[in-house]
């Protein structure tokens, strides 16, 4: 085994995805609470280790279906949203009622593909979900099948959970699936095929090895699983597939279960950094004066105070370039305000930004975490000494 192989003990921030034929009877459409029960068990484990969790969950359309007499297979698009309306509500009290008995706060977020890869959508997700962890609460995300179409139609549930992993810099991605990680080929069908416990590179040999999806309600399949294992990849994060059929199958894997490691060759923040850097084209500039200047060498965010001038016609969740005060091109981010906002605070305290827009938005113009330093025009990006 590589010496790179990773585990789960390793990671800060993990997104577990839970497919609909894990959680729900595909007979009766029950949801499988004893088995929800013991996979709550281990995300508890995780948060009193002090990791912090987040799940993306399927199964509101499997539950819901019955209820609306639903049955046969092949329903209709409408059908599908409304059994999705239904089923939510009986799906986030099941998660609510597991969780309180391990006294963890769930709070429910639905959310679409768009609401990730939409950048104003994306800061708004990002933000929630970001103050919903440091509160200590678990988000459990679901798809928001009452108004989505294509993550219906094409099993995108995988794909948005590495969306989401992305979003808030997980370092570990796990999919729990009925098959215990990827094989050289289909071993539905191949019994010669070969379990694959470690994946450091996704070359297309390795993509060609995926196979159909099931049959039921599941959407998925490993060819939506490797879709997703190149979102996260490039984000920097580490994405695990494991069976998730038994009791506890977390703790399973942490206690040495067949499973299938998919390696990122850099980190979360390191890949994110690189986005802002040279994947984005900026919008606007904003120049700084000396103190500012100063702030950002040290790892600080850049706040209202410390800018002089704004230009260019920009919105919330550009990207921006920042100016010394040579105006030589200091670091590039994230903005927090339009153009037109930027401008009536710049200069000013982030005490005094309620009073000059007329509502309370963040007090960083670029916060820390959105912002990379690119003075020395190398090709390593630089990042504040503070947020490595």
């Amino acid at each position: 085994m590589s010496a790179r192989r990773p585990d789960i003990a390793a990671a800060k921030r993990i997104v577990v995805k839970i497919g609909s034929a894990l959680l729900v009877d595909q007979e009766s459409g029950a949801i499988h609470r004893q088995w929800l029960a013991a996979l709550v068990e281990d995300l508890a484990g995780l948060k009193a280790s002090g990791k912090e969790v987040i799940v993306v969950s399927s199964g509101a359309i499997a539950v819901g279906r019955r209820h609306l007499g639903l049955t046969r297979q092949g329903i209709k698009l409408e059908e599908s949203q409304a059994a999705a309306a239904t089923g939510q509500i009986r799906l986030a009290h099941a998660y609510e009622e597991a969780l309180a008995r391990h006294d963890i706060t769930v709070a429910q977020v639905l959310l679409t593909l768009g609401d990730t890869e939409e950048r104003r959508r994306h800061l708004n997700a990002r933000s929630t979900l970001g103050t919903l962890l440091r509160l200590g609460a678990l988000p459990v995300i679901n798809e928001n099948d009452t108004v989505a179409t294509s993550e219906i139609r094409f099993g995108d549930n995988d794909r948005l959970a590495a969306r989401v992993a992305v979003m808030m810099n997980a370092d570990l991605m796990i999919l729990l699936s009925d098959i215990d990680g990827l094989y050289t080929a289909d071993p539905r069908r191949d019994p010669a095929a070969r379990h694959l416990p470690l994946v450091e590179r996704l070359t297309p040999e390795i993509e060609a090895m995926a196979g159909e999806a099931p049959t039921g309600y599941s959407s998925g399949g490993m060819v939506t699983k490797l879709a997703a294992a190149r979102i996260v990849l490039q984000g920097g994060c580490q994405m695990l597939i494991a069976d998730g059929r038994g009791m506890n199958p977390l703790a399973a894997v942490e206690a040495g279960a067949r499973a299938t490691w998919f390696l990122a060759d850099v980190e979360p923040r390191t890949a994110r950094k690189r986005w802002i850097a040279g994947a984005l084209q900026p919008r606007g500039r904003l120049a700084v004066d000396a103190g500012a200047l100063a702030a950002l060498r040290a790892g600080k965010s850049l706040l209202p105070a410390g800018v002089v001038r704004v230009e260019g016609s920009f919105e919330r969740g550009d990207a921006v370039v920042v100016e010394d005060p040579e105006g030589r091109e200091l670091a590039r981010g994230l903005v927090a305000y339009n153009a037109a906002d930027a401008r009536r605070i710049m200069g000013h305290k982030s005490r005094d930004i309620e009073a000059r827009l007329g509502y309370r938005g963040r007090e960083e113009l670029i916060h820390r975490d959105d912002l990379v330093l690119t003075a020395a025009k190398s090709e390593e990006v630089r990042e504040p000494e503070s947020s490595r």
